[in-house]
């Protein structure tokens, strides 16, 4: 054999000897070297520690990071307590101090009582719900009033005897065209009117 000839069948080998290693290597997992060990594909460098171990997530880039968990659309009040509607300022009252109280009454005439109350909302700046109250239409007396469905509003959320509360609390008759005005409520944290 020539030297023309022995020089590129070196080469094709040690092609064709690479490509062998490096399809084997692709599809057959590799035994780790043990530390210090030299292999007959690598260059020998200075010893080095073994590498530490990482986080998973910083090990697998394809691991998707935590994400933050979402809040829930009305979450509770500072502090993690859920509001309630007000305090019970008399003996006798009902559905204050509490959350989503299913039933409101003042204690007083019957336009202060509000029954079979259910809440479509509760614990952001504005609680909603729907019951029924007594209607008294205009220069007609309480005893003339009648039985209707009230939209409830409660909002002013705040503190009341250090809890956190809706401080204002308002009930209207969309069915007699009335509409919510925050000026005219009744204080659930004193049992007073404001504006009515």
């Amino acid at each position: 054999m020539n030297r023309k000839s022995v020089i590129p069948a070196v080469v094709l080998a040690a092609v064709v000897g690479g490509l062998a290693t490096a399809c084997t290597s692709a599809t057959t997992p590799a035994a780790a070297p043990s530390p210090g060990a030299v292999s007959a594909t690598s260059t020998p460098t200075n010893a080095t520690p073994p590498a530490q171990s990482t986080p998973s997530s910083a090990a697998n880039p394809t691991t998707p990071a935590a994400t933050p968990t979402q809040a829930a659309p009305t979450a509770p009040a500072a502090g993690g307590t859920t509001p309630v509607l007000g305090t019970v300022w008399a003996s006798g009252v009902q559905g204050y101090g509490e959350a989503r109280p299913s039933g409101l009454d003042n204690h007083g005439d019957p336009t202060g009582i509000v029954t079979g109350l259910h809440w479509s909302s509760w614990g952001g700046a504005t609680a909603r719900g729907t019951g029924t109250a007594e209607y008294v239409a205009p220069d007609q007396s309480v005893a003339q009033g009648s039985s209707a469905q009230a939209t409830v509003v409660a909002f002013d959320l705040g503190t009341c005897n250090g809890k956190p509360a809706y401080r204002a609390v308002e009930w209207y008759f969309p069915s007699h065209g009335q509409h919510f005005d925050a000026t005219r409520y009744f204080d659930p944290c004193t049992g007073q009117d404001h504006g009515m």
